[in-house]
Formats: structure tokens, C-alpha cells, sequence
């Protein structure tokens, strides 16, 4: 097929010949510059998948430059991104806490009478408390969930408000 500058690389025949001329050079251009960890295959599909959505823009003449810059820049901000997750990962987590001791103990000791409070509940008021506030879910998604009416839910999650507030002291809830 003789290369005319001017040919439209959107029609379909043309964009074949693009593709069957550069796609083993690319991949091998990318094979032997950055090895097989950035997957070359893919990076050299996805720069013609660049070429086709840009193929208005781009002549036969700069196809081949087009290619292998947007695949070689696509390689480079892999490695960039896997040394930033590099790095990330050099960091060790904070292994320590602004919290006091005993804050932290008052927090356990009040999660475990949580816990037990909300055990002594009835089956229906907890249901209907953790749906509304654990989950987030509004009055009306939990009478359709349990089959009962809205009027029911508010009474069950006020009731259970009501228990947690008489046996949990400074219990609050939003």
C-alpha cells in the first residue's frame, strides 16, 4: 500500500496498515527499553487505541511518532507511579496515638457496656436502631426492609435510644 501523507488514518484500511506495520516494532521497542513488568502488549494496544480516538488529528506521516511517544510517556508515568507507591510504602505507619492511656481504656470499657446494653435489647429495637444508625439507612427503607410501617421503625429506634441513654451515661448519638 503506498503511504500518502494525506490519507485519513480514521478509515478502517488504513488504520489496519498503521497497526500491522508498527504494532511488533512498538512492542519491542517497549520490551527491550523497560522489560516485561509494564506490559509492553497492553501499552502498545493502548497507543492505538489513543491513535484511533485522535485520528483526525494525527496524519500517516506522524503515526509512527505519535505511537511510540504516547506509548513510551504512558511507560514513564507507570514507572513514576510505581515509585510513588514505593515510596508510600517505605513509610511506617504512625505507631502511636495522641490518646492517653486511660482515654483509650475508658473507650474500651464503654464499647463493652455498648455491646452488652444493646444485647439486652429487643430483637426488633436493635434491628431497627443499627439499620437507622449504623448503617444510615432512612425510616422508610427500614419499614419496607422489616414489613412494617414507619410509625413502628421510629418508635423502636426511640425506644432503644431511650434504653441506651438511661444505662449508657453521656450516650449521644447524631
Amino acid at each position: 500500500m503506498p503511504k500518502d501523507l494525506n490519507d485519513n488514518i480514521c478509515e478502517a484500511k488504513v488504520f489496519e496498515h498503521v497497526y500491522n506495520t508498527y504494532s511488533k516494532d512498538l512492542h519491542d521497542f517497549l520490551y527491550y527499553k523497560y522489560g516485561e513488568q509494564f506490559n509492553p502488549s497492553d501499552k502498545a494496544q493502548d497507543a492505538f487505541i489513543k491513535l484511533w480516538d485522535n485520528c483526525k488529528k494525527v496524519t500517516l506521516s506522524k503515526a509512527k511518532s505519535f505511537l511510540f511517544t504516547v506509548a513510551n510517556n504512558m511507560v514513564l508515568n507507570d514507572i513514576k507511579h510505581h515509585k510513588v507507591v514505593l515510596n508510600h510504602q517505605k513509610q511506617a505507619p504512625k505507631s502511636h496515638t495522641n490518646e492517653t492511656p486511660e482515654f483509650i481504656l475508658e473507650q474500651e470499657q464503654f464499647f463493652k457496656r455498648y455491646q452488652a446494653v444493646l444485647e439486652r435489647l429487643t430483637e426488633e429495637q436493635r434491628v431497627a436502631f443499627l439499620l437507622s444508625k449504623v448503617e444510615g439507612k432512612k425510616h422508610s427503607e427500614i419499614a419496607e426492609f422489616l414489613g412494617v410501617t414507619k410509625k413502628v421503625v421510629e418508635y423502636r429506634i426511640y425506644s432503644a435510644f431511650k434504653i441506651l441513654k438511661t444505662e449508657l451515661e453521656g450516650f449521644k448519638i447524631k
